[in-house]
């Protein structure tokens, strides 16, 4: 009987973590979905007019717009609640862009272990190349 508060506590702590856990995990496939999304959309957004027109239909990436997108994606108004704070960035490369973006996510239960880290940090990368007609 005197062993039922420690194996209650025990629980506790093991839920604890796996929430915790849970939260940092789902934060990385939200990222990692975050910047997919977003490399898709730069690879139909920053199309090189110039490249395009004057090059007879050569499909290549405006560095750029590529940046300037990753900007609004990335902004601080648009962070998810959770977040503690984010960054995102692009690289072009003839029809490829590559997105790399990283997190600081707040834990739920960590906080209140004394010592233990109350913040994780996910990072994510997604690239994609653009198809020419």
């Amino acid at each position: 009987m005197m062993l039922v508060p420690a194996a209650v506590l025990v629980l506790i702590v093991l839920g604890a973590i796996a929430v915790d856990s849970a939260v940092v995990f789902l934060a990385q496939r939200d990222l990692a979905n975050r910047t997919a999304g977003v490399a898709n959309d730069i690879a139909g957004f920053a199309v090189s007019e110039s490249s395009f027109y004057r090059g007879g239909g050569a499909v290549s990436l405006d560095q750029g717009k590529a940046a300037s997108y990753v900007g609004l994606a990335f902004s601080d108004a648009r962070r998810p609640a959770g977040y503690q704070r984010w960054s995102g960035a692009a690289s072009t490369s003839g029809r490829t862009v590559v997105v790399v973006a990283e997190a600081d996510v707040r834990l739920v239960f960590a906080p209140a272990i004394p010592g233990a880290r109350s913040i994780a940090h996910v990072t994510a990368r997604s690239t994609v190349s653009a198809r020419g007609g």
